[in-house]
C-alpha cells in the first residue's frame, strides 16, 4: 500500500488543488488524509536570542575574573 502526502492550500471555494500529478490514481477512488498544520510563532529565533541576552548579559560582571586574560589563555591554546 502506498501513502502519498500533500502540501496543499484549501481553496475558497474548497476545491483541493494537488502539486504534482499522479497518473496512477486517474480515474480511481481514493480516500484522502487530511491533517490540519499547527501555526507555528513566528520570529521565534529573535526571541530566544532576545531571552539568551537578558538571561546572560552582564553575568560576569560583579566576579573577580578578568575576561580579556581568559580569552587569550583560551585562544593561545587553541591555536598552538
Amino acid at each position: 500500500m502506498q501513502a502519498y502526502k500533500f502540501d496543499t492550500k484549501i481553496s475558497e471555494s474548497g476545491d483541493i488543488f494537488l502539486p504534482y500529478a499522479i497518473p496512477y490514481l486517474y480515474g480511481r477512488e481514493v480516500v484522502l488524509f487530511i491533517v490540519p498544520k499547527e501555526n507555528k510563532p513566528k520570529n521565534t529565533n529573535i526571541s530566544s536570542a532576545k531571552s539568551f541576552v537578558s538571561r546572560w548579559a552582564g553575568f560576569l560582571k560583579d566576579a573577580n575574573f578578568d575576561t580579556d586574560k581568559a580569552k587569550y589563555e583560551y585562544l593561545t591554546e587553541k591555536y598552538k
